[in-house]
């Protein structure tokens, strides 16, 4: 069975049409392959791939005003597949729908990412609008 790398042209336009104003944020949950998968075959790790996709589309990334507001190493699944675990698990922000998807079409971000799928096994990529943070569980703030 393939991974989930790249979104499909429906969910992507589904995104695109919620433009809602203010940030988004994007939880990331990645999981590598032991050997990248590069069409060319180039004997590299999936976490160098990983890390040069990383190194090549930060400047991007930040130019949009992007940034990582939150990260966290994958230690156990409590709930959920006992078969999963994920090598990057992070929350980046994008000040708005326009930034990521102009992060995206950019030609130098479309070249970095190349890595990405050469790198990744499988990924969970899931926009949530950000929240005041309420103090228990169930607790929604307004």
């Amino acid at each position: 069975m393939s991974g989930h790398i790249d979104p499909t042209k429906e969910v992507f336009a589904a995104f695109r049409g919620n433009d809602r104003p203010g940030p988004i944020h994007m939880l990331n949950l990645v999981r590598l392959h032991a050997k990248a998968k590069y069409p060319d075959g180039r004997d590299v790790s999936g976490a160098e791939a990983y890390q040069s996709y990383g190194q090549e589309s930060a400047p991007v990334f930040q130019r949009l005003g992007g940034k990582i507001v939150w990260q966290g190493k994958f230690e156990l699944m409590l709930i959920g597949p006992a078969q999963e675990r994920w090598d990057h698990c992070f929350i980046a922000e994008y000040p708005s729908v326009a930034a990521f998807v102009e992060m995206i079409r950019d030609p130098v971000y479309r070249e970095a990412v190349k890595h990405r799928q050469a790198a990744v096994e499988d990924s969970r990529l899931i926009r949530t609008a950000p929240m005041k943070i309420g103090k228990t569980f169930g607790e929604i703030p307004k």
